[in-house]
């Protein structure tokens, strides 16, 4: 990067499957207030641009930008709509900083799932209109048709995806934003109701409403405001066909491109031993394995093993997912990636409570859109402005 980026800001709201007494822009609205206190600027006064992350489907209707200058504060400012994951959003308000258009950029993406009455069409809606939406299926046959054929390939097993969310729930209990925290056992997960088999009940995570708003400043303006700015050190996105008959059913290639950038950029030769914390998307149980090994920390089929010697946990080498992932805190829709990069930046902070991992300098956040798509994003994250080789 010839202009380095940090994070100054974060703030958040809701966080709960349902909630009723609010709408999307009191949440918007409550998270960005909390965001601008933590950065220590007005919206008004301080900020360049205002970008927010949506799907007009999701929302209810089109133009969604049209309805967030208020309650950000982005009235008569630069505003646009990414119409993707909030970490989609991030890289791109990372890329207005770097322009030398903006100084200071805002990003805000959030879930009112409880609101979709057809969340299920609507996943149905973003299939292949030819090839795959007039079969009939439930979207989520497609997610059991991949599982299936990820521990074929692989040779991990029904029984080490129970145990991802095994892990994540528990460790959801020390994560007060956490919807599905529980203390249960893989043998719990193994007798969840039947859905495509090899899916589960309990390999799905649960829909939950929420916004993150994350402010973004460059160096200049970052030293300034903030005592702990959390750097931008490396970035990168990829977009797949939606149509599954078209693309590799084993290995996420979105990931791996994504994090090749983000490496490139970065400067990471080892990710396994240059990275003290990832957050991935675990929106299904085989897709944090799945995901963790398209980031090259282990070959495809090794992440069952590192996961059984206890890597993976939120004291092991290489924590993964210690906030509960969306096993445990929920399904934010576009938020779900933006809410990865705050983790990692409270845990890069020092400010993730109890589910604070130790000696945390590198961390790296990744998502994927959800069913139907392959698309996603990487973004590492540091406590100073370049990685230290080990």
């Amino acid at each position: 990067m010839e202009r380095r980026v940090a994070v100054i800001g974060v703030g958040w709201s809701g966080f709960a499957p349902q909630t009723a007494d609010v709408s999307y822009k009191e949440l918007m609205f409550e998270a960005a207030t909390r965001a601008y206190d933590d950065a220590g600027v007005d919206p008004r006064r301080d900020v360049d641009s205002f970008i927010t992350c949506a799907e007009d489907y999701w929302e209810g209707f089109s133009i969604f930008d049209e309805f967030v200058p208020d309650q950000l504060g982005a009235v008569l400012k630069p505003t646009c709509t990414v119409s993707g994951d909030g970490l989609h959003g991030l890289v791109n308000a990372v890329m207005q900083i770097e322009s030398g258009l903006f100084d200071v950029v805002v990003v805000e993406a959030h879930s009112k799932a409880s609101d979709i009455l057809t969340y299920e069409g609507l996943l149905k809606f973003a299939m292949d209109p030819i090839f795959t939406r007039p079969l009939g299926w439930h979207p989520y046959a497609l997610a059991g048709l991949e599982m299936a054929r990820y521990l074929y390939d692989t040779g991990n097993t029904e029984e080490h995806c129970a145990m991802v969310v095994e892990k994540n729930r528990r460790n959801a209990l020390a994560n007060s934003l956490a919807s599905y925290a529980a203390d249960l056992t893989a043998d719990d997960v193994m007798d969840s109701r039947p859905l495509f088999e090899p899916l589960k009940e309990l390999d799905v995570a649960g829909l939950a409403d929420g916004c993150v708003v994350m402010v973004l400043a460059a160096e200049e303006v970052a030293e300034k405001l903030a005592d702990k700015p959390v750097w931008v050190l490396g970035m990168g996105w990829a977009n797949e066909t939606i149509s599954p008959e078209l693309r590799d059913w084993c290995r996420p290639v979105y990931a791996e491109i994504a994090a090749d950038m983000a490496y490139a950029m970065a400067g990471i030769k080892n990710p396994a031993k240059e990275i003290d914390l990832l957050e991935v998307d675990d929106r299904f149980s085989y897709k944090e394995l799945q995901h963790v090994e398209a980031l090259g920390v282990c070959d495809y089929g090794e992440a069952s093993r590192l996961l059984e010697d206890g890597v993976f946990d939120r004291d092991g080498d290489l924590p993964v997912n210690p906030s509960g992932g969306s096993l445990g805190v929920g399904n934010l829709l576009e938020a779900s990636g933006l809410f990865r990069a705050m983790e990692v930046v409270l845990q890069l902070r020092g400010e993730a409570g109890r589910r604070q991992v130790q000696d945390v300098e590198v961390g790296v956040a990744q998502s994927w859109r959800g069913l139907p798509t392959a698309s996603g994003a990487v973004v590492i994250f540091g406590s100073e402005k370049e990685v230290k080789k080990p």
